[in-house]
C-alpha cells in the first residue's frame, strides 16, 4: 500500500473527508431502530402522539444527517479515487517512457495497454469501495452489536453463530475464485493482444484473405476470456445466495425466539422489532464487507501487474556518478572500442562480437550484411537504445554513459527499419524533429529527403491528414518523410536502419547526393542492402554473424574482400536478369 502514496497524496483531504462522513452517515442509521423501537414501546403503547411526533421528528432529522454524510462520502469517495485512478495512469504512463527497449521486450503491448486501463480501473473500483465501506461496514456492524447486546444478551446468541458461519463461507469462497482473476487478466491480455494486432495489420490481413483466420483465432481467445469470467463469477457470485440463506434463517430464528420472549414479557415488540433491525444491519454489513474483500481479491492480481511495470528497473539511465549534464555532444566522432552484446544478460552467446572501429565527424559509413548479422543491434548501442554489455562506445572520446540521455539522444537522430508516422498532419509529423522548425526548414529537410514533391501533389499538402501509422501513404512516402522528421532535427550524427529498402533506386541516390551536400558535418550511419546504393560512401563495414569481417571504400573491398565480392557479384546479377 505504501508504494501507491505517491498517487494518493492529491486526493488526501478527499480520502480523509470521505470516511469521516461515512460515520456521520453510520451514526445517523444506527440510532434509528432504537427510536423507532421507543416509539413502538412507549408512543404507542401509551398513546402519547406529541412522543411520537418528537421522536418522528427526531428520526428525520438523524435521517437528513445520514442523507448529507452519506451523499459526502460518497462524493469524496469517488472524486478521490478517480483522482488516484488518473495519477496512477499518469505515473505508469510515465514508467512506460523511460523504458529502455529492453524493459519494454518484456511486456507485450497488449499486455501494457490492459495494465494501464483495466487493471488500473479495478483499482479505482477497490479506493472506491474501500473509502465507502471499509469505515461504514466495520462501524456498522461493531455498533449494531452492542445496541443488539443492550436489547437482549440471549437474542445475540443467533448472531453469534450466524457470523462465524458466514465468514467461514465468504473465507471458503473467495479462497477458491481468487486464482481465477488472475487468469482472467491474463486472458484479456490475449484479447487485447489479438484486437491490437489484427487493427494493426487489416491491410495485410485483407490482402492475403486471411480474415476468417483472423475471425477464428480472435474467437478462440474471446472464448477462452468469457470461459474464466464465468469461472471466476459462477464462484464468487456464491456469496450472494449463501449470506441472504444465512440472513434469513437468522431472522427466523430472531422472530421465533424474540416472539416467545415477548409473549413472556422478557422484552417488548419495539425491541423485537429494532433486534431485527440491527441484526439485518450486522449482515448487511458483513455482505458489504465481503463484497469488498471480493474486489481485493481481484485487486491484488491487477495490483500485482501494476507492479511490475512500476518495479521494474530501468537498465538504461543517466549515471548519476558520472554524467555531466553539461556535456554536450558536439563533433559526432564515434569509436566502437571492443564491444560485445547480448540482449539477455543470462545467454551465453553474444550478439556483437569484439567490435572496434572510428567514425570520423561527418563520415558517411555504410553497414551491410546478411539479414540476421546484427546490423541494427550495433547501431542501436550509439543512442544507447541498448547498453554494450562489454566494451565501450565513446562520442567525442567519451563513453557514451557520461552524457546524459536528454543530450545524447538530442544530438542523435534514428530512422528505424519500422516507419513511424503518428495520427496529425504531415507537418505535424515532421515537427517531431523540431517542434520550433520554421516552414523554410520544413521545406528544406522534405526536399532533402525527397519528399516534398510528392507532398506538394496532396491537395492539403503538408496540411494534409495522416491516418494511425500513415496508412494512407505508401511505404517508400513513409520512409522518405520519417527521413526528413530527422534531418529536421539537425542532428550530429544520424542513423538510417534501412531507411529507403521501399524507395526506387533513383530516389534513393538523391537522398544520398542531399546528404553529402547539405549534411556533410553530420556523421552517418547508413544500414543498406543494395550496394549500388552506397558505391559513394566514406567507409563500408560488413558485418556477418555479430563480427566485423571488412572494412573499406567500395572499390577496396570489391579488391580485397571475398564476402563483399560475392555481395556484389550476386547483386549484379539479378539486377541483369530483371532486366
Amino acid at each position: 500500500m505504501k508504494k501507491y502514496f505517491p498517487f494518493i497524496a492529491k486526493y488526501r483531504t478527499a480520502m480523509i473527508l470521505g470516511p469521516l462522513l461515512a460515520i456521520i452517515d453510520v451514526f445517523g442509521e444506527i440510532v434509528q431502530p432504537m427510536l423507532m423501537s421507543d416509539i413502538v414501546d412507549i408512543g404507542i403503547k401509551n398513546g402519547d402522539v406529541h412522543y411520537i411526533l418528537k421522536m418522528g421528528a427526531t428520526m428525520i432529522g438523524l435521517s437528513l444527517v445520514a442523507i448529507v454524510g452519506g451523499v459526502g462520502n460518497v462524493y469524496f469517495s469517488s472524486k478521490s479515487s478517480v483522482g488516484f485512478a488518473s495519477e496512477l495512469r499518469k505515473g505508469l504512463f510515465s514508467k512506460i517512457q523511460e523504458f529502455s527497449f529492453a524493459n519494454i521486450d518484456t511486456f507485450s503491448s497488449a499486455s501494457l495497454v490492459t495494465r494501464l486501463t483495466n487493471d488500473v480501473n479495478t483499482l479505482q473500483q477497490v479506493a472506491m469501495m474501500s473509502l465507502r465501506l471499509l469505515i461504514r461496514a466495520p462501524l456498522m456492524l461493531i455498533c449494531a452489536v452492542i445496541f443488539a447486546l443492550q436489547i437482549n444478551r440471549e437474542l445475540t446468541i443467533i448472531i453469534a453463530v450466524a457470523i462465524p458461519a458466514l465468514s467461514l463461507a465468504i473465507f471458503l469462497i473467495l479462497k477458491k475464485g481468487i486464482p481465477y482473476f488472475t487468469k482472467m487478466q491474463q486472458k484479456l491480455d490475449k484479447v487485447n493482444g489479438a484486437i491490437q494486432e489484427n487493427l494493426t495489420n487489416i491491410r495485410v490481413v485483407k490482402s492475403f484473405v486471411r480474415s476468417d483466420f483472423e475471425k477464428q483465432k480472435f474467437a478462440v481467445a474471446n472464448k477462452d476470456l468469457m470461459d474464466m469470467s464465468v469461472k471466476a463469477s459462477t464462484i464468487v457470485v456464491l456469496i450472494m445466495p449463501v449470506m441472504m440463506l444465512i440472513m434469513n434463517i437468522s431472522i427466523v430464528a430472531v422472530v421465533w425466539f424474540g416472539g416467545n420472549k415477548v409473549m413472556q414479557r422478557d422484552i417488548q415488540v419495539g425491541q423485537l422489532m429494532s433486534f431485527i433491525s440491527y441484526i439485518t444491519q450486522i449482515l448487511i454489513a458483513l455482505m458489504l464487507l465481503s463484497m469488498t474483500i471480493m474486489m481485493f481479491s481481484r485487486a491484488t492480481a491487477s495490483s500485482k501487474r501494476i507492479m511490475e511495470v512500476l518495479e521494474t528497473k530501468i537498465d538504461i539511465k543517466d549515471n548519476a556518478a558520472t554524467a555531466d549534464k553539461n556535456s554536450r555532444v558536439t563533433k559526432g566522432k564515434v569509436e566502437f572500442r571492443d564491444v560485445c552484446f547480448k540482449y539477455n544478460p543470462d545467454s551465453e552467446t553474444f550478439v556483437l562480437k569484439d567490435i572496434s572501429f572510428t567514425a570520423s565527424p561527418g563520415e558517411l559509413i555504410a553497414i551491410i550484411g546478411a539479414t540476421g548479422s546484427a546490423k541494427t543491434s550495433l547501431v542501436q548501442l550509439i543512442p544507447r537504445l541498448y547498453d554494450a554489455t562489454e566494451g565501450q562506445v565513446l562520442i567525442d572520446d567519451q563513453d557514451v554513459r557520461n552524457y546524459t540521455l536528454h543530450h545524447l539522444r538530442e544530438a542523435t537522430a534514428t530512422v528505424l527499419q519500422k516507419n513511424v508516422l503518428f495520427s496529425g498532419t504531415i507537418k505535424s509529423n515532421l515537427k517531431w524533429g523540431d517542434p520550433e522548425a520554421s516552414d523554410e526548414a520544413i521545406i528544406a529537410a522534405a526536399k532533402d529527403a525527397q519528399a516534398h514533391d510528392f507532398v506538394m501533389s496532396f491537395p492539403l499538402q503538408y496540411e494534409t491528414i495522416l491516418g494511425q501509422g500513415g496508412v494512407n501513404l505508401s511505404g517508400g512516402q513513409q520512409q522518405r518523410l520519417c527521413i526528413a522528421r530527422a534531418l529536421i532535427k539537425k542532428p550530429t550524427i544520424l542513423i538510417l536502419d534501412d531507411s529507403t529498402s521501399a524507395v526506387d533506386t533513383a530516389t534513393e541516390a538523391k537522398i544520398r547526393e542531399a546528404l553529402q551536400q547539405n549534411h556533410s558535418q553530420t556523421t552517418t550511419f547508413i544500414i543498406a542492402q543494395r550496394i549500388s546504393s552506397i558505391e559513394t560512401v566514406d567507409r563500408i563495414i560488413i558485418i556477418d554473424d555479430g563480427r566485423i569481417i571488412g572494412v573499406g571504400t567500395h572499390n577496396e573491398l570489391l579488391k580485397d574482400n571475398a564476402v563483399y565480392q560475392e555481395i556484389y557479384q550476386s547483386q549484379q546479377q539479378n539486377e541483369v536478369m530483371a532486366s
